[in-house]
């Protein structure tokens, strides 16, 4: 039997979640921003409220296509906020379409929202290098957020951040004990 994150229970939707894609390192821009999108749509809820709308979720906002979201008009709000197959909550709605404003203005400067997020996550990990932490993961969640908002970002925080890093390969959170977690691993 496999030992996987607590987090998994014993919910088969979780378990298939953890197992194929959960920790994977993301490379592509409209695939990270669907994860922190989701990251954000999951705040308050369980995420597996958020896997089962999973396909809603992707459906209503056109895949995550950034230019499409950022085009979003009130026509489209009022549409999603009635989509009983999503998360209706407008200051989540409204923090997708910002969101893919600052990560389109953010792709001109940088080129990759990957590289944006590598860059940050390897400069704060080398200024605090040689200062040992339990609580290194949060302090990285903490520093990027800020720099996220400041760049336009809406609805974001350390632990929605903390979660999307985590989902998305940029750092490890498989618990020690799962199968998956690695000492090896390149993060």
């Amino acid at each position: 039997m496999k030992i996987r994150c607590s987090w998994c229970k014993d919910d088969d939707l979780l378990k298939d979640y953890h197992d194929n894609e959960w920790g994977k390192p993301v490379f592509d821009d409209q695939k990270l921003f669907e994860l922190l999108m989701l990251e954000i749509f999951q705040a308050g809820l369980s995420w597996e409220i958020i896997l089962r709308k999973r396909k809603s979720i992707i459906k209503a906002f056109d895949s995550f296509n950034l230019i499409k979201i950022a085009n979003y008009d009130k026509k489209k709000i009022t549409d999603l906020m009635i989509n009983k197959g999503i998360i209706r909550n407008k200051l989540k709605i409204l923090a997708a379409i910002s969101n893919a404003k600052s990560l389109i203005k953010i792709q001109k400067m940088h080129k990759k929202f990957f590289n944006y997020i590598n860059n940050l996550k390897l400069e704060i990990l080398k200024a605090r290098k040689g200062k040992k932490s339990i609580t290194q993961t949060f302090i990285l969640s903490k520093k990027i957020s800020e720099i996220l908002k400041n760049d336009g970002f809406k609805f974001i925080g350390p632990t929605i951040v903390d979660s999307f890093l985590m989902s998305s390969g940029f750092i490890n959170g498989h618990d020690p004990k799962c199968y998956k977690y690695s000492k090896n691993l390149k993060w």
